[in-house]
């Protein structure tokens, strides 16, 4: 009787010990970034480390862009998220004001040490020298070549070589973010391929290198008379007249998945680059901040950043991958220089004027 009472008694404190709902750890992330058998391993690991009064949850829909991510920051409607580095500090760091610095050395960062130095204190992403992000993954826009339809000795070597007549009708660029495109002709000019965001402030400068006779416009026009394709949401890889295709890699590397054989061109004057990062909400504390390192830990992690190569065909943070090709290739594929900044409202509006006067040559 005593050990059955005992039993029950057990039983019962168990029971109010126990949480009675779990609060969910919102995830806010591009398409194809956390699968669900990740979440389930993450919510394995919560239940295992005691957290388990937390669960993931992805919400949707999937990121999009800068303003559809900040709009959902601004609301509070996600505690880790999947920021693009350079929307951090965008339009006066509207974004960085929601976040939170991350502790790098916190006990459920195992996995802070493995990554890559040079890409754990970027400064345009930094809050009192103290990083707002973990960096997770990323890739360049770059110029994939079919490589079923040419040779090495074929493609170019230099981005000055886009401007060729043998690619006339067979380049493919985005008209989606056209930033990309005219640092593009930036780099074929000898200049810094996001030079109009660093003068900015000079609002005469800007509008003389803006002027629509001047050297940059008319790069942009005969940059843009070589396209035979312009496109908005992901490019067509099937087009048989297009031959270089523009691609933020993640495209490029699916139709490789499906049979196809396109190879990023490794311009002497290098490729401008994008990180994708990992973000925590500055409402998040307590044990819900640590339920949210825990989940950052993994996706830091080997499995997932193996997948971040292999299954996404993005550059890894981590070292821990058994490969990363991209950065076999080019060491210096994350020069500081050729990440994508935090575009100024000026500079953005002046990038944009010169993209829609070109379209209309």
């Amino acid at each position: 009787m005593k050990h059955t009472l005992r039993a029950l008694i057990s039983l019962f404190i168990l029971i109010l010990s126990s949480p009675l709902h779990s609060e969910a750890l919102r995830v806010f992330t591009w398409e194809g970034y956390v699968e669900p058998y990740e979440v389930d391993a993450v919510n394995t690991i919560l239940k295992q480390k005691g957290y388990d009064d937390f669960t993931v949850e992805v919400i949707s829909p999937w990121a999009e862009g800068p303003e559809h991510m900040f709009t959902i920051l601004r609301a509070g409607k996600a505690d880790i998220s999947f920021l693009t580095l350079n929307y951090i500090k965008m339009q006066n760091d509207k974004i960085a004001k929601l976040l939170q610095p991350i502790n790098t050395n916190s006990p459920r960062l195992t996995n802070f040490s493995k990554l890559s130095p040079a890409l754990t204190a970027i400064p345009m992403a930094m809050s009192d020298d103290k990083p707002l992000y973990l960096p997770w993954g990323g890739g360049a826009y770059g110029i994939w070549a079919n490589m079923d339809k040419l040779t090495k000795k074929d493609l170019p070597t230099s981005v000055q070589d886009l401007w060729d007549k043998k690619w006339k009708g067979k380049l493919a660029l985005s008209s989606g973010q056209v930033q990309p495109n005219i640092a593009l002709a930036a780099l074929a000019m000898g200049k810094e391929p996001f030079y109009l965001n660093d003068m900015a402030a000079d609002r005469t400068t800007l509008s003389e290198e803006s002027d629509q006779k001047g050297a940059l416009q008319q790069k942009v026009n005969s940059l843009y008379s070589q396209v035979s394709q312009f496109w908005t949401a992901g490019p067509n890889f099937k087009d048989p007249n297009t031959l270089l295709v523009a691609s933020y890699g993640i495209a490029a590397s699916a139709i490789n998945r499906e049979g196809g054989n396109w190879s990023l061109v490794n311009f002497k004057e290098g490729n401008t680059a994008w990180l994708d990062t990992i973000n925590f909400h500055k409402s998040v504390t307590g044990r819900k901040l640590e339920a949210a390192e825990i989940f950052a830990n993994y996706f830091i992690g080997k499995k997932v950043q193996d997948r971040v190569v292999g299954g996404l065909g993005m550059v890894a943070a981590s070292s821990l991958v058994d490969k990363n090709p991209l950065i076999d290739a080019n060491p210096n594929f994350f020069s500081v220089k050729m990440f994508w900044p935090p575009y100024k409202k000026t500079a953005d509006n002046v990038m944009l004027l010169i993209s829609e006067r070109a379209m209309k040559k």
